[in-house]
């Protein structure tokens, strides 16, 4: 109980401690106010009744139409109140959902969390996605819905009470029962052990409900990313005539999905067979209870009536669990899931580097840089490696010998490896072989990680032109939103190279940034790198010698000593 607590106070903290926070809260409070108004009109609507029903026993005509334009007055103005209500909920749930999400990204993406947490077999958070655009929104719609219902319900249950007290002043006796005994105003005391015994029950028939919940989640979202990862790889199972194998991961996916929705749906039919009925006899067993003293002569049928309607207004409000059971278990569900994931990316966004970095160097320096594999064994020793403005280093070595992963430790979130770097500056672009697309138009693609803005639309055209895409420099070709993964490998190579002359780096590193251009082409596009960007430092990781200046220093990587040989 204690764990979820702080789960459920450090989510809140999160939406009341962001921007705007103070008037979310200020809205909270008015949203309280107008739910509160529900109690008033139920209160009002209680002492409606008796005077209604007594009007009709005394078959007044003119008083029951003058209760009727009562009646008609209390639902127009608790209709305001009501779509009010409703309006205030659902604008603090998005600046409340806005806040978990800004917070949620903030942490995934700070020091490359989002990439630890992948590749991190025993911590690894699945489909993270889901646990930002789906459990953001239904902790957002959950807390809201629930608090404000048990704040309105706790305040409704001492108004109710009141009246309820009021109107039940006699006592019941068992003497039909042959018992010498008589309970005062037992019809207090029966709605509350009604209601408990009926929470205990609900309560011990819904506790399947959360885990089978949260699986239910899981197994949505692992259906959904299948169905998204195929629609970025349509190219590639075409050629490989891999629909069947495609459809039979779908269906296995989706066979694990209907398995536990089937055992969510049991375990909901097994809570159902209680709340249903239960939620349908809860506005007529009061009326029975109250019967007993209409027999007696205590009460007159107006006053049955508004005594049954009180009655049923303390089991409705005391039977809050009972009716929100389900709801509460998928909350507490969420909370769990989201405060998980939050947790998980703080701690992995607090990784340092493993090599120690020094700024504002003349030259880049590689001190005693070890590369290891995740179990610790020694993949590359490279020797210690200066570099000077407008030097070109080529680190050659044949696939699969950790050059990749090299890159990573370089780049300061690969955790297994030593060593020191000196950098010049930190303007620092690495690209990888595999270039990153992200969603928008050619331009945004080339002016990635940064925007169009900073560089205006003509420069990044004259840097498309520059890498060899002229036919794609039209303004409507760059502007237009298209699907970026349709381009060839070397179209997507070559807009990765754009980016280099766009960004205008201190130091670039290519690790296989030009293999799927022939050598020609790879050849002409480092020469016109070169040309805009003479006093760059370039390092180029490959398996193959590009023809590029004589002055490059080449490195062969030799994973038999694994250490770093110059070549000669």
């Amino acid at each position: 109980m204690s764990t979820l607590f702080q789960q459920f106070k450090r989510l809140i903290v999160i939406c009341i401690s962001a921007p705007g926070g103070k008037f979310s809260v200020a809205l909270y409070a008015l949203a309280i106010a107008l739910n509160l108004g529900s109690v008033y009109a139920a209160v009002r609507l209680v002492e409606w009744t008796g005077q209604f029903y007594s009007a009709i026993e005394k078959v007044d005509g003119p008083e029951v139409l003058r209760q009727i334009g009562i009646f008609a007055l209390i639902i127009a103005l608790n209709s305001v109140r009501g779509l009010s209500y409703e309006y205030l909920r659902k604008v603090l749930e998005i600046r409340w959902r806005k806040a978990l999400t800004d917070h949620a990204i903030a942490l995934w993406t700070r020091n490359k969390a989002f990439w630890h947490m992948a590749a991190d077999p025993v911590d690894r958070i699945d489909n993270p996605d889901q646990r930002i655009a789906e459990d953001c929104r239904l902790f957002a719609r959950g807390l809201l819905g629930e608090t404000l219902d048990l704040i309105g319900e706790i305040v409704g249950l001492f108004s109710y009470l009141t009246v309820l007290w009021g109107l039940s002043n006699f006592a019941l006796s068992l003497a039909p029962l042959g018992l010498d005994l008589e309970i005062p105003r037992y019809m207090v005391w029966a709605a509350f052990l009604y209601v408990a015994i009926s929470s205990l029950i609900t309560h011990q028939l819904g506790k399947p409900l959360k885990g089978l919940l949260a699986e239910q989640q899981h197994k949505e979202a692992s259906f959904r990313f299948g169905l998204a990862r195929w629609r970025t790889a349509f190219d590639e199972v075409a050629l490989s005539n891999g629909e069947a194998a495609e459809r039979r991961s779908f269906s296995a996916r989706f066979d694990a999905l209907a398995a536990n929705w089937r055992r969510l749906i049991r375990a909901e039919l097994v809570l159902g067979s209680f709340t249903f009925p239960f939620r349908h006899s809860v506005l007529r067993i009061p009326l029975f209870v109250a019967l007993p003293g209409y027999l007696a002569g205590h009460v007159a049928f107006g006053g049955l009536m508004q005594l049954s309607m009180a009655f049923s207004q303390v089991v409705t409000t005391l039977s809050w669990f009972i009716f929100s059971y389900r709801d509460l278990a998928e909350l507490v569900a969420t909370a769990s899931r989201l405060d998980g994931f939050l947790q998980a990316a703080e701690r992995h966004g607090s990784h340092p580097s493993p090599l120690s970095r020094i700024s504002q160097s003349q030259s880049l320096t590689l001190q005693d840089i070890r590369v290891c594999s995740a179990q610790g064994e020694l993949l590359l020793k490279l020797p210690d490696i200066s570099l000077d403005p407008g030097s070109t280093l080529l680190l050659r070595g044949r696939s699969g010998i950790g050059k990749t992963t090299m890159v990573k430790l370089l780049a300061g979130f690969w955790q297994h490896g030593s060593g020191s770097i000196t950098l010049p500056s930190d303007k620092v672009l690495f690209l990888p072989q595999k270039a990153y697309m992200p969603l928008g138009s050619l331009a945004d693609a080339a002016a990635y990680p940064r925007t169009i803005g900073d560089f205006g639309q003509e420069t990044v055209a004259a840097a498309l032109h520059a890498v060899g895409l002229e036919r794609m420099t039209e303004r409507a070709a760059i502007e237009a939103e298209r699907d970026l993964a349709s381009l060839s490998g070397g179209e997507m190579q070559r807009l990765a190279l754009a980016r280099i002359l766009l960004q205008r780096p201190d130091i670039a590193i290519l690790d296989e940034a030009t293999s799927a251009l022939d050598q020609a082409a790879e050849t002409e596009l480092l020469a016109r790198i070169r040309e805009h960007l003479p006093d760059m430092i370039l390092i180029l990781i490959s398996h193959r010698v590009p023809q590029t200046p004589s002055d490059m220093q080449i490195h062969d990587i030799d994973t038999h000593p694994k250490v770093l040989a110059v070549a000669s």
